[in-house]
């Protein structure tokens, strides 16, 4: 039967990058290797990593989804890796990371940073809630959002 014998397709390689690689690029990775783990192989970084957030532990908890075995690297830790796609999640790590003109292509799509939330337990948990949210809702989309990537060559704009 035609077509039985042909190799699976190659999952593409993803990097979510933020500041810190404490939130956002954490719950994205997450996210993607719950729901997107068939597609794409996921990983996180920061360009100053620091530490897991532990509300980001838990409200990815909540929703299912364990990185409590996850920990901070810094973007230069994956240097090996050819990433297929590499998502900065904040405004930082867009203009801090170098063009690596290797890799495929990159979107940026910034996210609240939950680390500043204020308030009472209950709002800070309600911050951390909305962008675990919103960063779910992203890659449930994958790959169609990340059709208007950029390749991820020097841009003098930029």
């Amino acid at each position: 039967m035609p077509g039985t014998h042909d190799p699976p397709e190659r999952r593409k390689k993803i990097l979510f990058l933020c500041t810190g690689n404490a939130c956002r690029s954490q719950m994205a990775e997450g996210w993607a290797r719950a729901l997107k783990n068939d597609e794409f192989e996921a990983f996180s970084a920061g360009v100053t990593p620091c530490y897991v957030h532990p509300l980001a532990v838990r409200v990815m908890l909540e929703a299912g989804i364990d990185i409590s075995g996850h920990y901070s690297k810094h973007v230069d830790d994956l240097d090996g890796i050819a990433f297929d796609y590499i998502v900065t999640l904040c405004d930082y790590a867009d203009a801090s990371c170098p063009p690596r003109p290797d890799h495929g292509k990159r979107i940026h799509k910034p996210f609240e940073d939950p680390v500043h939330a204020t308030g009472t337990e209950s709002e800070v948990l309600a911050k951390f809630r909305s962008v675990r949210n919103q960063i779910r809702e992203f890659v449930k989309a994958m790959p169609w959002n990340l059709d208007d990537a950029r390749p991820d060559v020097p841009d003098k704009d930029r």
